[in-house]
């Protein structure tokens, strides 16, 4: 398996550069400023993870990288403006699980293929979610939890921000692995179920950790575990899900940089390289971690591994879910 997705992912990748402009020169690169669309507005945790690279980049590059952020229809539309742009190096796009891997599957026609349309240049991180629930629920632990749900008459209410988000399929992930059964509460948007959570008008969420973290330490919510395989930086002693037993458990958003599909190897290698530069750098990872985030360098190919693999496992559960957005 590992060996098929790396020859698929080495072939993504010199597809990318196959039809290479004759305008470009790649060793004049960059000669102009770089524009990094974020595909959501300002405010949220992809403009964090965006600015966050962009100004080291730029130092490096000795030009500026100018964060724009096109939000809309749940960032496809930035992300279609990228897919379309000119494979010069000088329009890159802030990749981001929801847009790559899961609208694929939820939007009818999101106007892009993550796989044909876009060349990796490599990964920013990782942010894990926590499952937290109100403290009127009597339980401590996910097996608590289990328990609890499998036990009522009803499926338990759960709140997200809305349909086809992070959160929402991260709790119907969970339900498809531990068979209890769920009920989706769609809010719209992080605030209004926040809200009701710590109101306790819902008793269960899967929300992120920088979102959750004030509630818990403030004993307003309880936090059972992180989505990601291994434990928070934030939160060092919560287990993850997989440690409670739920086999195969991981849900972490991912964020990475990609770039028109044809954009010219040179120019990939030379974001790539300035990327994990940055992302080496202490004050860097200082701030990815208040963000619950985990610094993840590594190559083009290993990034278009990581997208083809979250997009399938997103397409499956959108698929059985009947989930579509027109």
């Amino acid at each position: 398996m590992r060996t098929s997705l790396r020859i698929i992912a080495a072939l993504w990748v010199m597809a990318g550069f196959v039809s290479l402009p004759q305008t470009v020169r790649a060793q004049d690169y960059p000669n102009r400023p770089i524009i990094l669309i974020v595909p959501f507005p300002p405010g949220g945790s992809t403009t964090v993870m965006a600015r966050n690279v962009a100004d080291k980049m730029a130092v490096a590059l000795g030009q500026q990288v100018v964060v724009d952020n096109r939000g809309g229809a749940g960032g496809t539309i930035g992300t279609r403006t990228v897919a379309k742009a000119a494979p010069d190096g000088y329009t890159i796009l802030l990749g981001y699980t929801g847009t790559l891997s899961i609208a694929p599957s939820l939007y009818a026609n999101p106007g892009y293929d993550p796989r044909k349309d876009f060349a990796p240049i490599g990964m920013i991180g990782t942010a894990p979610s926590v499952m937290v629930v109100h403290p009127s629920i009597p339980v401590k632990s996910v097996a608590e939890f289990i328990a609890h749900a499998k036990a009522q008459t009803a499926p338990v209410p759960y709140g997200s921000p809305g349909v086809g988000t992070a959160n929402h399929l991260a709790a119907e992930l969970f339900a498809n692995a531990t068979g209890v059964k769920l009920q989706h509460i769609p809010y719209k948007g992080s605030g209004p179920a926040m809200s009701d959570l710590v109101g306790g008008h819902i008793p269960m969420m899967f929300v992120p950790i920088p979102a959750a973290i004030g509630n818990v330490q403030g004993g307003k919510l309880r936090a059972l575990a992180v989505t990601s395989p291994k434990r928070s930086a934030l939160l060092p002693d919560l287990p993850s899900v997989q440690e409670t037993g739920v086999k195969d458990f991981d849900v972490a958003l991912r964020y990475g940089l990609v770039a028109p599909a044809g954009t010219p190897r040179p120019i990939v290698e030379r974001l790539n390289k300035e990327l994990n530069a940055a992302l080496g750098l202490p004050d860097v990872q200082k701030r990815l971690v208040t963000e619950g985030a985990e610094a993840l360098p590594g190559t083009p190919e290993a990034y278009a591994v990581d997208i083809d693999r979250e997009e399938k496992k997103w397409n499956a559960l959108v698929r059985r879910l009947g989930l579509k957005v027109e």
